[in-house]
């Protein structure tokens, strides 16, 4: 099986992340796979949807270290930069559906998709300053913007929400679905080292 899986369902294209038993950690060519994958579905006319998972019981636990190690990102067009740009100019609506675990790029990724869906079992980690790494994927300067402008979505529904009740049952609704990311396992358990 290779390990990304592409499917055409009238004018949607599923891209499925299929690795997993390593949990779907991501290799050099499968950044290279999606950005082309992307770059693909943004000419065709007949793609109107883009649909983004994982296989097993994650999306992605991120980089597969290994292979990290034996190709790591160059500048400028690495497949990880690759994937960026693709990410940057996709102009179609790009839907993830994330369960399990989302570490890393895992996590950076989604900031790029206009729907996030996020089972219950989804678990987000952002492990770059703790392994001493730069945020990746522009993360530390989007992460900052989207919580912004989810706050400022979230009063202006309170505002026109009437009764005093319904306010607080909607601040404890958002509240209830902001990631934990001390919940997550260690990245090392993710990627089984």
């Amino acid at each position: 099986m290779p390990d990304i899986v592409a499917e055409r369902s009238g004018s949607i294209l599923r891209i499925q992340l299929n690795r997993p038993a390593k949990k779907n950690a991501l290799t050099s060519s499968m950044y290279g796979t999606i950005a082309d994958l992307l770059d693909g579905a943004a000419k065709d006319d007949r793609t109107r949807v883009v649909l983004w998972h994982g296989a097993g019981d994650s999306f992605t636990a991120g980089n597969d270290l290994e292979d990290f190690v034996k190709n790591p990102p160059g500048p400028g067009g690495s497949p990880q930069a690759r994937l960026n740009d693709a990410l940057i100019t996709f102009t179609k609506p790009l839907v993830a559906a994330v369960h399990g675990a989302a570490i890393g790029s895992g996590t950076t990724m989604l900031m790029y998709c206009d729907f996030v869906y996020a089972g219950e079992s989804a678990r987000f980690q952002l492990p770059f300053i703790n392994l001493g790494l730069v945020p990746e994927f522009g993360s530390s300067f989007l992460l900052p913007l989207l919580e912004q402008a989810a706050r400022v979505e979230a009063e202006e529904f309170a505002a026109r929400v009437r009764s005093a009740e319904a306010r607080e049952a909607f601040t404890a609704f958002l509240e209830k679905r902001r990631p934990d990311f001390t919940r997550t396992q260690p990245a090392e358990a993710i990627h089984g080292g």
